[in-house]
């Protein structure tokens, strides 16, 4: 890996932090998308579709866009556990702030 400023930004897969955070955080994701598809909870749906792909197999960039946008989900209203049981929203939130933290630590490592 490239460090240090202007270095190349490794592949996701050569941070297995990241790696196993990103597909932490996809798996934790399906269950709740299968239960907005279940329920015609379409705003949901939308939102969180593209998320669990893009944890799976998307660039560094990707992941990091999808957890923010995952992770957004969880305001103070009109939030995804309004809408989906906590049991399944807890674990997911939790993992997605777990993959947040590591993109953060390789950010500071890269400022050096």
């Amino acid at each position: 890996m490239s460090g240090g400023r202007g270095g190349r930004l490794p592949s996701r897969h050569e941070l297995p932090a990241i790696d196993e955070a990103a597909l932490r955080a996809a798996r934790l994701a399906d269950p709740i998308l299968d239960y907005c598809r279940e329920r015609g909870l379409a705003r949901w749906e939308r939102v969180l579709d593209p998320v669990p792909i893009a944890l799976r197999d998307g660039t560094l960039a990707d992941v990091r866009s999808a957890a923010r946008t995952a992770r957004s989900a969880f305001g103070t209203k009109d939030s995804l556990p309004d809408a989906v049981p906590w049991a399944l929203c807890a674990p997911f939130r939790d993992a997605l702030d777990d993959l947040l933290r590591c993109l953060a630590r390789l950010d500071a490592e890269r400022r050096g």
